[in-house]
């Protein structure tokens, strides 16, 4: 009988084993030996090209990523494809002695141009850094870096006068920078009213004036204008700036939007440290709610006119009903003119148990706040044996 013909697996196998065997030592071809040397200098042959082929990739990549962030910051650096702005007008004022990068980091803010770096470098590259004048300018949003450096190196007009109103200033306060400009005009008298805007609406009482409502900003305005000029200026301002602000929680509260405004002028006088402002709200929000006469010295100061020097006993005493250490709740009116972000904390307080605060022993403006009046009292011995130790100086700035 002829023999069964092997199963498929054995015949598998015996080949596998044909071709794993080792090849004779003299290195001669044959049958299934010489067929695998072959195999295996066609495969080893294959793996050297594929390692060069994929270092000759990897550098493409490489180099086409170079060209690629080269051309990214060519763009944004030269800007071919901008022109001078298609967004809404901004206004920027840039102050007396700002750098370069001073400008370009307010450019940046205010959203006149997309970075603040690649402006700054523009201009160097170009030799445009040393012509950029300060004033208050009319931009646009995402304007060129050529077309800002234009409008800056032009300057503000030689018949235009630029006033600057600090935040948290008081009429009388103001009135001096007014008066060293070429307005003209007194600036108390045109204060006390204006057609533009009327107290009352805003629940202040009969014969009011605008105190509180002279929004703080920078105002270009001709030489030669009259003091009432601004002060309108100042009133729209106010306007606009003032609807941006929520007072569901004040007027959960009871307060009217005067109020906000007065607590505000508080705040501007109060805190000097921008996150505290909800802070010091707080403690005005919770001394109101458990009739607690607020005891703010610069109410004292506003009625006095002394914002310097320290106070009295006799100025601390004075009876006038702006007197928040004699007097409970609220002064009749805003004791200056407060920024909007004083009007927002007043009208949105942060919700704490908060009931003093006291000026940080070398806090450089910032101060302690507490909910007892043992820990108050704690705070203010620090602070008195830190000022005895300076010989009666103050101890907040160190």
């Amino acid at each position: 009988m002829t023999p069964p013909a092997p199963a498929p697996e054995d015949d598998w196998l015996g080949e596998a084993q044909r071709l794993t065997r080792d090849p004779p030592a003299d290195g001669d071809s044959d049958g299934g030996g010489g067929a695998g040397g072959r195999r295996a200098r066609r495969a080893g042959q294959g793996g050297g090209s594929r390692g060069p082929r994929w270092g000759r990739l990897v550098v493409l990549a490489i180099a086409l990523a170079a060209v690629a962030a080269a051309a990214w910051v060519v763009v944004s650096l030269f800007q071919p494809f901008k022109g001078e702005g298609e967004g809404r007008p901004v206004r920027v004022s840039i102050p007396q002695g700002a750098t370069l990068g001073d400008i370009a980091d307010l450019l940046e803010e205010r959203g006149v141009v997309a970075s603040a770096g690649f402006f700054e470098l523009r201009a160097r590259l170009a030799g445009r850094s040393g012509d950029l004048k300060p004033g208050s300018y009319e931009l646009r949003e995402d304007m060129s870096f050529t077309a800002a450096l234009d409008e800056l190196e032009k300057g503000v007009p030689p018949n235009v006068t630029i006033v600057s109103v600090p935040e948290g200033l008081s009429r009388r306060e103001i009135a001096p920078i007014v008066k060293s400009s070429p307005l003209r005009g007194g600036y108390m008298r045109a204060s006390r009213r204006n057609p533009e805007l009327r107290p009352r609406r805003y629940g202040a009482p009969r014969g009011a004036s605008l105190e509180g409502f002279l929004f703080p900003a920078t105002y270009e305005l001709r030489k030669g204008r009259p003091a009432r000029a601004l002060v309108t200026a100042q009133l729209e301002a106010f306007k606009r700036n003032f609807d941006k602000v929520d007072l569901r929680y004040a007027r959960r509260k009871n307060l009217t939007p005067y109020d906000v405004l007065i607590i505000a002028s508080l705040i501007d006088r109060e805190a000097a440290v921008p996150k505290e402002r909800r802070l010091v709200s707080s403690v005005i929000y919770n001394r109101l709610r458990d009739d607690i006469s607020l005891g703010i010295d610069a109410t004292v100061r506003f009625i006095t006119g002394n914002w310097r020097e320290p106070l009295k006993e006799s100025e601390l005493a004075n009876p006038s009903l702006y007197n928040t250490r004699v007097h409970a709740g609220l002064p009749p009116g805003p004791i200056g003119n407060p920024g909007l972000d004083a009007i927002r904390a007043a009208a949105n307080p942060a919700r704490t148990g908060y009931l003093f605060y006291v000026a940080a022993v070398c806090g450089n403006g910032r101060h302690k706040f507490a909910e007892t009046d043992a820990e108050f009292q704690r705070y203010v011995d620090e602070y008195n044996a830190a000022r005895e130790e300076r010989g009666g100086k103050s101890p907040t700035n160190c």
